[in-house]
């Protein structure tokens, strides 16, 4: 993953509340494209019109935002069925941080193993984030000091778990984070093969090695 750690850029207001999965991106578009094609999907339903020509209303289609980086949304983002291709449609449309007064469950820890960041904050916070985001100023997300930074000059804090956070400042998901103790995992392994060697079948000489 590429890491995170100072992103800038406008923040993108759209102020809906239970924005499911699959108005993020819809089932069928994930049965061909790579995560990374699937940026053109994000947000169909809302970002389209019923002749195929953008919606004029749709924040991410208004100039100032195209190319936001920062989503500030409604309560229960992400909500509704699990799908990991939520996530990747929205990296590959080019977001990097959504902020919300809280998130779906699955839709939150998949937002971690693909290097987007989700902060929650109060809905009466992310309002007032939302009046001024209107102007197309930058903000600033610090996930080294953990703040939030506005156009104005106001300065937000919010907190994200420890092992999240430096997973992120690396570019690292839970493979990435295990491979790390490779050497300790190895050094357990040759211990109970000894100590078990029932336990551990034959591999065959042409297997490739786990760590490959």
């Amino acid at each position: 993953m590429e890491p995170l750690t100072v992103l800038v850029g406008p923040a993108a207001p759209l102020m809906l509340a239970n924005v499911d999965t699959d108005v993020i991106i819809r089932i069928e578009r994930l049965t061909t494209p790579p995560a990374e094609g699937l940026g053109p999907y994000a947000f169909e339903a809302l970002r389209y019109a019923a002749d195929g020509s953008p919606a004029p209303d749709f924040v991410l289609n208004q100039p100032a935002f195209r190319e936001a980086p920062i989503l500030l949304a409604g309560p229960n983002f992400g909500c509704g069925s699990s799908r990991e291709g939520a996530v990747h449609a929205l990296r590959a449309r080019g977001i990097r941080c959504v902020v919300a007064p809280s998130f779906g469950d699955i839709f939150f820890n998949n937002c971690f193993q693909n290097g987007l960041l989700p902060i929650c904050l109060p809905l009466q916070d992310i309002q007032q984030l939302a009046a001024e985001a209107a102007g197309g100023g930058a903000f600033t997300v610090d996930l080294q000091e953990c703040t939030l930074r506005t156009p104005a000059g106001q300065v937000l804090p919010f907190t994200v778990d420890p092992l999240r956070r430096q997973a992120l400042l690396h570019g690292e998901d839970d493979i990435a984070s295990t491979l790390k103790h490779l050497d300790q995992i190895r050094a357990w392994q040759a211990q109970d093969r000894l100590g078990r060697p029932w336990a551990w079948p034959p591999v065959p000489a042409d297997a490739p090695h786990p760590s490959t």
